[in-house]
């Protein structure tokens, strides 16, 4: 049945910093193209990343791949600091930026595009949103809620307007233009990282607060890869049974 069509695919080439809208991504078996295939290791901490909830600042940071997209390397991550300075991932200053940020000893970390083991998140490959459930929400809320807060990977131009009805495609399946097939696993449970404004990050408890009083604390739904491929903005949306 189609259900709609990709209005947004946005992906984070370091992870906690801003993702990058783009037209088309490949689907690799961990998610979107260098999503979070970068990163802070925190140092202070084991096995743990450096996050905006560590972090708050780091929301205001915006990272995108320079150049086109290659499956053999990534390209060159620029990055665009609140203060509109461009810095590139490997730049020393960076890293010093972020330990000065998060008082914290930090070791940048980067992964190749055939794998990243992170994961949107670290729940799962693929993040969705629908553009009915956002306008619910900024209803809710009684204001505009910037979808960024969320960090999806898609968001779904749904033809039936029915807020929150991706609830119910957990277990089912999601084809994708005419070959990447995605599996609906959970919803996703929300915390801080939403109250965080990537505008000038400042925080908004309320949201937080709305969303578990609405909404038992879950928005979005969280899918794994099944078949890889391309997909692009426009491309039809299908809802399968298997």
């Amino acid at each position: 049945m189609l259900i709609g069509y990709v209005q947004e695919i946005t992906r984070h080439p370091v992870k906690s910093f801003q993702g990058e809208t783009v037209h088309q991504s490949y689907v690799m078996n961990y998610g979107l193209y260098g999503d979070r295939s970068h990163a802070f290791k925190d140092d202070s901490r084991v096995n743990k990343y450096l996050t905006i909830t560590q972090c708050p600042q780091m929301a205001q940071y915006e990272a995108r791949f320079h150049q086109r997209d290659s499956l053999g390397s990534y390209p060159d991550i620029q990055i665009t600091t609140p203060d509109k300075r461009l810095l590139n991932w490997k730049d020393p200053e960076l890293k010093k930026e972020m330990e000065q940020l998060s008082n914290r000893p930090l070791t940048p970390v980067a992964y190749t595009p055939q794998h990243v083991p992170i994961g949107a998140l670290e729940e799962a490959h693929l993040l969705l949103i629908t553009d009915a459930s956002l306008d619910k929400l900024s209803q809710m809320r009684g204001s505009q809620v910037d979808g960024r807060r969320f960090r999806p990977n898609i968001l779904i131009n749904l033809i039936d307007k029915k807020p929150f009805d991706e609830e119910k495609w957990i277990g089912k399946y999601l084809l994708i233009g005419k070959k990447v097939k995605i599996s609906l696993s959970s919803l996703c449970s929300r915390c801080m990282i939403i109250t965080v404004d990537p505008k000038d990050g400042t925080k908004d408890p309320a949201l937080l607060k709305t969303i578990a009083k609405e909404k038992n604390n879950e928005f979005g739904v969280y899918a794994s890869v099944v078949h890889t491929g391309e997909i692009s903005v426009g491309d039809e949306i299908y809802l399968l049974d298997e």
